[in-house]
């Protein structure tokens, strides 16, 4: 019997859009879908061939207390139920899609070089936190 596979994770955002174009500028992804969605929202699937993200905005965003307003990582609140992380994203060239990072206007934070891969986390916007590994770059490679 085959192990189950994650094929999209569904995550409530304000702009969809704006997110899921970063995602596609950095990631090589590709809108696989955008429309109406429940309770008279908006929801834009972005991703790969085998796998997305569905990036939900309902037409009433609620906004609970205890999530943070600011972008910074300072404030990001990793012990709240329910809450996604980060998202975990698999590339081949890490030091590139820095680059790419680095010219969409993000900083790069918590670099780290250790087995499986080196990895590096930004914050996508919207509080969502991105973590970008590579399980193939050269490890001893410097980062940028």
């Amino acid at each position: 019997m085959q192990p189950a596979i994650l094929e999209h994770a569904n995550i409530t955002v304000k702009d969809p859009d704006a997110i899921a174009n970063t995602l596609c500028e950095l990631f090589d992804w590709h809108i696989r879908w955008s429309g109406p969605a429940k309770d008279d929202g908006y929801t834009v699937h972005v991703g790969s061939d085998s796998a997305y993200l569905a990036l939900y905005a309902p037409k009433e965003v609620n906004t609970p207390l205890n999530i943070p307003t600011s972008e910074s990582k300072a404030s990001f609140d990793h012990t709240t139920l329910a809450h996604v992380n980060h998202l975990g994203i698999v590339v081949e060239h890490l030091d590139t899609i820095e680059k790419k990072v680095f010219a969409l206007g993000f900083d790069t934070y918590n670099h780290g070089n250790y087995e499986p891969g080196r990895r590096f986390y930004f914050m996508l916007g919207e509080g969502i936190e991105a973590e970008v590994v590579s399980y193939t770059s050269d490890k001893t490679s410097p980062l940028s």
